[in-house]
């Protein structure tokens, strides 16, 4: 290759490259153009696409406007009113402030852009520009208060990059998802969006807490917000606001999960763990969690400047972040129970769920459930517990044989705690009372909206599990040396973690000397994960460290251990439970946290409402 010249790129050329980074698609045009009117404070937007946006997209607000001397100045590169110093840049508070996109847009493009900022309709301007020469002509034309963005043929000076496009429909989906998620961010403004003249979406501002919910629902789906879980929490500058989709209504995609960082829609790597650790412990393999969260913190926390698309930040107390999203959700999922306000128990599926509202009249329970007695048959109390008095010494020791002891009657009570809890005729608790054993796998119950079915295994196994992480983080993680110390090569930033992380890693149950630029000598380990790939342990969680300040992994492989010892120590199935057995397992499961699933995701009851029976037999019609 021949050595040439440092020379500087023409204007047309530099703003086509700039292009290939804003303007992706069509709704690269669109996201770009709702960002200026919303900055623009608009209050009522429309957006016009014709043939999936390749033909035709038009952007039009109720907006501030664009001074007369300033529309010339908008589709120059760089130029932008929303920021003027480094100081500026720190703090962005809005949600365009590069000044690429008009001038990107404009460079392969047809684009007019017409403006006016006063109150006088006849004083509006249009400013026009095509891709070939960059070239600015500016004419009158009447416009009310407010801006409108004209875009037509897209890319038709850039042949290549059309190639690229997909079918008309795919276009205009990926369209119609940007403006769902700026119509989530900003509830409070109106969006109209048509497609070749077709009406798609005509959302109206929303101004109280009922028309939000209406937003969230017409954008999401009713079942959404049917099954969703009210998050608001505050901690100094931080506040995270939004719903959550029961562990039930989860996705087979993650294609209904939007996060807001300041009202600006974001994709992030440290959110989305915190988000899926939070909900590791309810949520079926292999499936996703819905949810539309709101996060808000003090803006020069959080760099927005790392992408040109602005679609991703970063964050100055990752570990703080993470920390916080988490453990909000960690508790709002935990306290989801039979009774709770989102407790409501329905079948694994994408859509169309209808829930049953708890409105029917009481129903009376029958006079043969008012005895309780809940013990165990012998065989199966001598199993379960010696299972937990072998999880006891496990997490105990082996010199902790009373201590053991007590956590083997502790455990052993896992379904008769509640045996002796006194009920009146009116206080029919949310799962009811048990009629009858289905096929020995289901409890049948009554409560005062219909019928409940329980897996009784499925439910049993919750409890237990429960139970034995609680006994476990009372106790705390028991560690033991190594008889022969394990060395282990690392990277140099690895090494840097485990110094600064000392105290996180003995939490854990390791001891970790630094005995190298780029090794490590682990000395000792968790008791509990003794049979477990240390080394490989080990790595995975400096990784977590390293990327995002924190680590799950060895809650994970101890919860995982005592997932399955809870599994074994669960009633099984086809074993017959009297019906005040089943009355106990009913009322601890109203008492437990997360009892909605078991360990491994699956719902444990379903409700079917006195109504839904009903149209099951056709009553009524």
């Amino acid at each position: 290759m021949s050595r040439s010249r440092i020379r500087s790129l023409d204007t047309r050329l530099a703003n086509q490259i700039a292009a290939g980074e804003v303007v992706e698609r069509p709704s690269s045009v669109v996201k770009e153009a709702l960002e200026n009117s919303l900055d623009a404070n608009a209050r009522h937007i429309g957006i016009d696409i014709e043939s999936g946006g390749t033909k035709l997209i038009r952007v039009r607000d109720d907006g501030l406007g664009i001074d007369q001397e300033d529309l010339t100045l908008a589709l120059a590169r760089h130029a932008t009113s929303k920021i003027a110093s480094i100081d500026d840049l720190e703090a962005v508070a809005t949600l365009g402030f590069r000044g690429e996109a008009l001038a990107s847009i404009a460079s392969v493009a047809r684009l007019s852009l017409t403006s006016n900022a006063s109150d006088d309709a006849s004083a509006g301007l249009c400013a026009a520009s095509e891709g070939r020469d960059m070239q600015v002509s500016v004419r009158p034309a009447p416009h009310p208060r407010g801006t409108t963005l004209d875009v037509r043929d897209l890319f038709y000076n850039t042949p290549a990059r059309r190639k690229f496009l997909r079918t008309e429909k795919t276009e205009f989906n990926h369209i119609e998802e940007v403006v769902k998620r700026q119509a989530l961010a900003r509830p409070e403004v109106g969006f109209v969006l048509r497609h070749n003249g077709k009406t798609i979406h005509s959302l109206k501002p929303a101004i109280d807490q009922v028309a939000l919910e209406r937003r969230v629902a017409s954008v999401c789906g009713p079942a959404f917000m049917e099954q969703a879980v009210p998050i608001e929490r505050s901690a100094g500058d931080l506040s995270l606001r939004g719903w959550v989709g029961l562990p039930t209504f989860s996705r087979s995609q993650a294609d209904l999960q939007y996060f807001f960082v300041n009202g600006r829609v974001i994709r992030d790597k440290l959110i989305a763990h915190a988000i899926k650790q939070a909900y590791r412990d309810v949520l079926f393999h292999g499936r996703h969690p819905a949810y539309v969260l709101f996060f808000e913190l003090d803006p020069a926390r959080v760099d927005v400047n790392v992408h040109p698309t602005k679609h991703e930040v970063r964050f100055r107390d990752g570990r703080e972040i993470h920390g916080f999203i988490f453990s909000t959700l960690n508790r709002a999922l935990a306290e989801l129970r039979p009774g709770s306000d989102s407790a409501t128990s329905s079948v694994l599926v994408d859509s169309q769920i209808t829930e049953p509202q708890f409105d029917n009249p009481p129903v009376q329970r029958p006079m043969a459930l008012m005895t309780r007695d809940a013990n165990f048959a012998d065989k199966d109390r001598h199993t379960f517990v010696a299972q937990q008095t072998s999880l006891a010494r496990l997490y105990g020791g082996t010199g902790s044989a009373s201590r053991a002891g007590q956590w083997a009657d502790h455990a052993s009570s896992a379904i008769s705690n509640t045996a002796d809890m006194p009920y009146t005729e009116a206080e029919v608790p949310p799962l009811g009372f048990a009629l009858a054993q289905v096929h020995g796998v289901y409890i049948l119950a009554q409560n005062t909206a219909g019928m409940v079915l329980v897996d009784m295994h499925a439910a049993h196994e919750r409890i237990t599990y429960e139970r034995l992480k609680r006994m476990r983080d009372d106790s705390g993680v028991r560690a033991q040396p190594l008889l022969v110390p394990q060395s282990l090569a690392v990277s140099a930033k690895e090494v840097a973690v485990v110094e600064e992380g000392q105290e996180a890693l003995a939490q854990l149950g390791f001891l970790v000397d630094v005995t190298g630029e780029e090794q490590l000598t682990i000395r000792e380990i968790p008791i509990a994960l003794a049979q477990a790939n240390i080394e490989q342990l080990l790595r995975d969680v400096l990784s977590d460290l390293v990327e995002y300040g924190t680590s799950d992994r060895m809650a994970a492989h101890m919860d995982e251990l005592l997932s399955t010892m809870a599994c074994h120590g669960s009633v099984r199935a086809n074993r017959r439970l009297t019906v005040p057995e089943m009355n106990a397992l009913l009322r601890d499961m109203e008492h437990t946290e997360r009892s909605g699933q078991c360990n491994h995701g699956r719902p444990t009851w379903v409700q079917l409402t006195m109504t839904e029976l009903d149209k099951l037999f056709l009553r009524g019609r």
